[in-house]
């Protein structure tokens, strides 16, 4: 993998109910308990130098390390860490949230378990514990008991169970290695064992979960290690108790340097709804798709007149208010840090079409438990009759424009898939006069949208209508269905894409200044959707060469961020973004060859 991953070389680990990063020396660096976007305990990453930060971490440092390797292990979401000293003494650090069935559920606890042992040698060890709270703000007071540390947190009663020197937890004081060592990071209960024996438990039995829920994936028959990894990190990204697929795991860390493009990404985009569920239903992780579905749903069927917003918080919530947080300096200093998402009150209409497009699932997939319904679809349609209405409207755009608004073409075209799949619903549910009647709606507006959005002396389909700009989004166009790949608008349109807003093979959203100025740094899935351009449009070699050297672009441990320098290749923006992990799947997906053809 790339050499140039930067400073966003981080692991994830987590349970679908809580997460963590880990750095590459084994400092836990941001972990927010006792839900993703609760207050970070652990908010080391949005120091100047969470190497060494005072507060928000949790490290294991080997004195005078030299060497430090890890990985995760093989179809897991545990990850290892070894750590090596002058001397050649080294350590094993093993790091996971424990998720397993018991007692007919998934035990997925606030928890994250650390092991560590010696390998050779006795390596000196010093522990550094210091959760903070406020946002970084405070530190939070430990309370030692016989064998373990407990402390409040803004949202959760915690305690520390080990077996280790308690002295040694709570003043950083070394000590040499000699046996292996557990800490179980929790809520403040007891456990019914020793902590060395419950961790030891809780780790085959978690490596288990993820070897079996690996086994159950559709994966194809290239690139099966990135699929693999990128369906894992995608389970991750999830909220099991609502349902929810979070954009992200991080907040405001910069889509390019000192840009103050940052953002809050710990809430639900509807926009991502679609992709998303079409690569869960690609994996065949139906369970997770299921569960993602009725978040959707939820959040549509309470829409008062079918409007709805850009996004909702990971238990449904509306009010997301966004607040600048000055406790913490910022990801390498480069602040603001902001919580909330002021995106919320935006008008962004794609929306309407991205809720439809991801429930229609329900109606056509025989897996599911709970199947689309005359209810539901009556419900929908107050989406496509909102979509309909708005196609000529205004709005923030896919990109979230603060400071203005347009007819976006990739707005009205998902306006118009909206009513598109509605008219297919109504076909499956044999409602003749309602299929009609959205048949008749959709065909309309592909018309006017075509008709509008072509710019005949620029040769390209403009990134909103009557305009003559061009952005990524027009990419998409065929994976809606709004025209055929070899049409020639849309191959003149792949042209215009790579002449204006390739650089390497990567893709620049748009190239045009917004409300921060001129974009600095490719948007990382606008790459993923220009393979799948090419390959629909009949250049699948090229498309095959290109997506192989995009995979180099993820860090050591196969993940990816939001944005990717051209120059550098460092990785910038929110961590791990969903949205990139899901055109990992989707395009080997579409790249692969036949497993007939393999063996």
């Amino acid at each position: 993998m790339s050499a140039s991953a930067g400073r966003l070389d981080l692991a994830v680990i987590g349970n679908c109910q809580v997460n963590a990063l880990i750095d590459p020396h084994g400092q836990l660096v941001w972990g927010a308990f006792p839900r993703p976007d609760s207050d970070p305990a652990f908010c080391a990453l949005l120091h100047t130098d969470f190497a060494d930060a005072a507060r928000g971490v949790f490290a294991i440092d080997c004195s005078e390390r030299v060497q430090a390797e890890q990985h995760y292990r093989r179809n897991s979401a545990v990850l290892e860490t070894v750590l090596t000293d002058a001397a050649g003494d080294s350590l094993r650090i093993t790091d996971f949230c424990p998720r397993f069935r018991q007692n007919g559920r998934i035990f997925r606890p606030p928890s994250v378990v650390r092991i560590i042992e010696p390998l050779l040698g006795t390596p000196q060890v010093r522990l550094r514990f210091r959760p903070a709270a406020r946002y970084g703000a405070e530190d939070v007071t430990l309370h030692a008991g016989s064998h373990h540390v407990s402390f409040q947190l803004p949202d959760m009663a915690g305690r520390v169970t080990t077996n280790a020197s308690l002295t040694a937890l709570l003043e950083s004081r070394p000590f040499r290695l000699d046996a292996p060592l557990a800490f179980v990071f929790g809520v403040d209960e007891g456990l019914d064992q020793p902590p060395q024996v419950h961790a030891g438990l809780w780790l085959a039995q978690t490596d288990e979960y993820w070897q079996e829920w690996v086994r159950s994936l559709a994966v194809p028959a290239d690139w099966q290690e990135a699929v693999i990894r990128a369906a894992i990190t995608l389970k991750l990204c999830t909220f099991e108790d609502t349902g929810a697929v979070l954009a992200a795991l991080t907040t405001s860390i910069p889509e390019s340097a000192d840009s103050g493009r940052n953002w809050d990404y710990r809430a639900c985009w509807l926009r991502d709804s679609f992709f998303v569920v079409q690569a869960l239903n690609r994996l065949g992780a139906t369970r997770t798709m299921e569960g993602y579905l009725r978040y959707i749903i939820n959040i549509a069927t309470q829409a008062s007149g079918g409007v709805l917003q850009p996004l909702y918080g990971i238990n449904g919530e509306a009010e997301l208010p966004e607040r600048i947080v000055e406790s913490l300096p910022g990801y390498r200093g480069m602040g603001p840090v902001r919580v909330g998402n002021a995106a919320v009150v935006q008008r962004q209409h794609d929306v309407y079409g991205a809720v439809v497009m991801a429930a229609s699932q329900c109606f056509f997939d025989a897996r599911l438990m709970s199947p689309g319904d005359l209810r539901l679809f009556q419900q929908l349609e107050a989406m496509g009759t909102q979509a309909a209405a708005l196609l000529d409207s205004p709005d923030a755009g896919p990109w979230e424009f603060r400071g203005r608004e347009q007819c976006h073409t990739f707005s009205a075209a998902m306006c118009w898939a909206a009513c598109d799949r509605l008219a297919r619903i109504a076909a499956q549910l044999g409602l003749q006069d309602r299929g009609a009647h959205w048949n008749a709606l959709a065909e309309d507006m592909r018309a006017r949208i075509l008709r509008r959005a072509w710019h005949p002396q620029r040769r390209l389909l403009a990134s909103s209508l009557d305009g003559d700009g061009l952005d990524a989004t027009v990419l998409l166009l065929p994976e809606l269905g709004l025209i055929d790949a070899r049409d020639e608008r849309f191959l003149a349109t792949l042209d215009a894409v790579e002449r204006e807003l390739r650089e390497g093979d990567l893709i620049f959203r748009y190239r045009h200044s917004d409300d921060f100025g001129l974009p600095h740094n490719a948007f990382t899935v606008c790459s993923f959707w220009y393979v799948n351009a090419l390959a629909a449009a009949g250049r699948r070699a090229e498309a095959r060469e290109i997506f192989e050297r995009l995979l180099l672009r993820r860090n050591r441990l196969g993940l990816l961020s939001e944005d990717i320098d051209p120059v550098s290749g460092e990785q910038w923006g929110n961590y791990p973004q969903t949205y990139s992990m899901v055109g990992v799947i989707g395009c080997a997906r579409r790249l692969s060859r036949s497993w007939e053809e393999v063996v």
